[in-house]
């Protein structure tokens, strides 16, 4: 295992979820980059993995990055863990993988669960195609900005959350996307997990009082697909011949009012005849 990084990832909740790979990964490593030494060490004493850790989080990233970096081009082995999930997912981990890849030196990834698609699949929303988009910033310029580029959105949408900032992010969601379904996913894996399915009119107005504790998803549904305007055969015949009023041939007018109403172009050219 010399001279590479392993991206692992860790339970996101419950510990049976460890994969065997990767606590054979974890054991074998020469050292662990933690975000939080304190919460690793307690996944490493379940499965009596001894390997030695250092810390690594936002705040020593580019720093702490290049001394692992150095390691590694010395010929030792490197596993990067996150608290809960797959690291270097809207985690500073992504910096150590840049660097890694600048430098030359291997990434191999040990996948684990993720809150983003495990949310996602029982959210009960359109699962088709899905973007993530990990927090929303605190500063309140790059959060509207953020909100008000996603507003025709199509795909379904993915955030994280922290608990005590949920009742404004519901705020502004509601404000910027309007009442859409949306899925607030806590707790995954957990004792206390639970899916609430509801309307971003009802959330906003229901979780304001800080009841929701823990880590949270939110999955809400893309823009709504606008139905065009229900139309008449005789509504398509007063379309057409409109066009032709404006100068168009009567078999363009019908073929142009057919793409508008759905109708077939023979039936709207008929009822203009017979008109």
């Amino acid at each position: 295992m010399n001279g590479r990084l392993y991206v692992v990832g860790t339970p996101i909740g419950n510990l049976s979820d460890f994969s065997p790979r990767a606590v054979q990964t974890l054991r074998d490593v020469d050292f662990i980059a933690a975000e939080d030494t304190r919460v690793t060490i307690k996944l490493l004493n379940r499965f009596e993995i001894a390997t030695p850790m250092v810390s690594y989080h936002k705040y020593n990233a580019v720093e702490r990055g290049a001394d692992i970096c150095r390691r590694i081009q010395n010929g030792e082995s490197c596993a990067i863990v996150t608290d809960a999930g797959m690291p270097c997912i809207s985690d500073p981990g992504e910096i150590l993988v840049r660097q890694c890849a600048e430098l030359g030196i291997e990434v191999c990834a040990v996948p684990g669960p993720t809150a983003a698609a495990t949310a996602v699949a029982v959210s009960g929303l359109d699962t088709g195609r899905f973007t993530f988009e990990g927090f929303l910033s605190v500063n309140k310029p790059g959060r509207f900005k953020h909100l008000e580029s996603l507003k025709n959105e199509k795909r379904t949408m993915v955030f994280y959350e922290a608990p005590h900032k949920l009742a404004a992010t519901l705020t502004d969601m509601y404000s910027y996307f309007g009442d859409r379904k949306i899925s607030i996913v806590r707790e995954l894996t957990k004792i206390h997990e639970q899916v609430i399915r509801t309307t971003l009119a009802e959330a906003a107005k229901l979780y304001t009082d800080g009841s929701l504790k823990g880590e949270i998803v939110l999955v809400i549904e893309g823009e709504p697909e606008r139905k065009k305007q229900e139309m008449t055969l005789s509504d398509a015949a007063e379309l057409a011949n409109r066009l032709v009023a404006d100068g168009m041939s009567m078999s363009d007018s019908a073929k142009e009012a057919a793409k508008a109403s759905g109708f077939k172009k023979g039936e709207i050219y008929k009822l203009m005849l017979s008109k």
